[in-house]
């Protein structure tokens, strides 16, 4: 992309980078020598992301699932055997009549096998589980570009924090400065004490702000740690010369369709209505006849007295079921997930309205934010342009202390805004891409590309050290 302001841009570049020049020389020497860059962090929380390692975990139950519904299509072979000790106890006899052992062991084994011919309700299962996978596939997609966008955001989002902490440092030197040479000109009895004060008052409120965003910046940096599980002493910073250009296509309607055609989640909740429309289909299925054949094998022996050898036996054959009634549970079941269709079907249209809502909201602030960084960086320039008439104007005592300390102010509240509007192109270019379903790496690849500014370092307290990455226990074996 090509930027629409670059005459425009120029000056107020220049304004930053004389403002800033010391801070991003003294960044540049702290910095490490490598520093990690966005498609790196990326690739770690796509790896590392807990996350997404269960919605994947998930993903492998519920394609397993299919092969739990497909058995009951299969052959199905059981044994069972039994081994049996009878002991009688009798105190009567006939006289002349035989007398069996009182003492016998049994031992008998069966071998079945079953063979579903038609079962209309295990066939439909089995359809509904590759429904099922599609579904959960399309939520993994949406859980992968998810982490994707979380983690560019909390990515450009430690930039933005960055460059107004160097703002806001910046400007707390120069109100500083002031307060010292307020001082000098009171010593000297040129202004009078309340000048002083009005510096003092200032130094005092730009430290704080600097102190504030000084520990915003950490919480970026720890943000960023437990969505990747890891840590990150430096990562690349944001190039001055960044293209800021509407998005292509440069139609509204074209992210609208391209988000009904890719959006995971649009996709997921059009593949539930599939999977509840099977749910209904087995439960109409619970009125149709199983045929099944069957074949098994019967053995049998004892040790009783007078009897010799073995039983067995066996038998093949069809079995046909038909169920006739069944207290009206097929017919209320047909019912129940009818509504469940229904309620998947209205469950599809409020994501599809969303989603066409949160994309249109999504190219106007893009569309808004490309406007809004050229009139931040105009409003540098007048700043900075106020500042040096206001400070012309002290020197020859038309104006005050307070009006210098204001005009200060004021350009550097510019410099913090330019700086943040520049992120929020970014990261709303990047939400733009999500929800119409085409952010991924290669696209994380082109925003990857712009990082040409240097590197940000941070150190965190080495008291607060993460746990190890995926730190799950033991894991499972399947």
């Amino acid at each position: 992309m090509t930027s629409p302001c670059p005459s425009r841009c120029a000056r107020p570049a220049r304004v930053l980078r004389r403002a800033l020049l010391p801070m991003m020389v003294a960044s540049a020497l702290a910095a490490p020598a490598q520093a990690a860059d966005l498609l790196t962090i990326a690739q770690d929380a796509l790896q590392n992301n807990a996350e997404l390692a269960s919605a994947r975990s998930q993903t492998s139950s519920v394609e397993a699932g299919r092969d739990v519904e497909r058995a009951d299509l299969l052959p199905q072979v059981s044994a069972s055997g039994n081994l049996t000790h009878n002991r009688q106890y009798e105190s009567q006899s006939t006289p002349g009549q035989f007398q069996g052992d009182d003492n016998v062991n049994r031992f008998g084994i069966t071998l079945e096998a079953t063979q579903a011919l038609f079962n209309a309700i295990d066939s439909r299962q089995v359809e509904r589980s590759e429904r099922e996978i599609d579904q959960q596939l399309y939520r993994l997609a949406a859980t992968e570009q998810g982490v994707l966008i979380n983690v560019s955001s909390a990515y450009f989002e430690i930039l933005r924090a960055h460059e107004v902490l160097e703002a806001r440092r910046a400007q707390e030197r120069a109100i500083n400065r002031q307060l010292e040479q307020a001082r000098e000109q009171f010593e000297v009895g040129l202004i009078a004490i309340t000048e002083v004060e009005e510096a003092k008052a200032a130094f005092d409120q730009a430290r704080a702000i600097r102190i504030a965003a000084e520990s915003d910046l950490q919480v970026r940096f720890e943000a960023l740690e437990r969505l990747t599980g890891q840590r990150y002493e430096s990562i690349d910073a944001l190039g001055e010369e960044l293209a800021i250009a509407p998005p292509a296509p440069a139609d509204r309607g074209a992210w609208v369709e391209l988000a009904m055609q890719n959006n995971p989640q649009v996709l997921a909740s059009q593949a539930g209505i599939e999977v509840s429309r099977s749910a209904v289909e087995i439960a109409r299925a619970g009125r149709l006849p199983q045929v099944n054949a069957f074949a098994n094998y019967n053995y049998s022996d004892s040790d009783a007295d007078g009897i010799e050898g073995h039983d067995s036996g066996s038998q093949v054959g069809v079995g046909v079921s038909l169920p006739l009634y069944t207290g009206g549970r097929t017919s209320a079941s047909v019912r129940q997930n009818t509504y469940r269709l229904e309620s998947s079907q209205y469950d599809f249209e409020d994501q599809r309205r969303s989603t066409i809502q949160d994309v249109r909201s999504s190219y106007t602030r893009v569309t808004n934010d490309v406007s809004t960084v050229e009139a931040r960086a105009q409003a540098v320039v007048s700043n900075q342009s106020a500042l040096d008439a206001t400070r012309a104007g002290y020197e020859v005592g038309t104006r005050n202390i307070v009006d210098v300390l204001n005009a200060e102010q004021n350009l550097y509240n510019a410099i913090a805004e330019l700086a943040s509007a520049r992120y929020d192109y970014v990261i709303n270019l990047l939400t733009l891409q999500q929800q119409a379903g085409t952010l991924d790496e290669e696209a994380l690849a082109e925003i990857n590309a712009w990082l040409d500014g240097g590197s940000v370092d941070f150190q965190l307290p080495d008291e607060m050290e993460s746990d190890p990455v995926m730190d799950i226990g033991e894991r499972p074996t399947p």
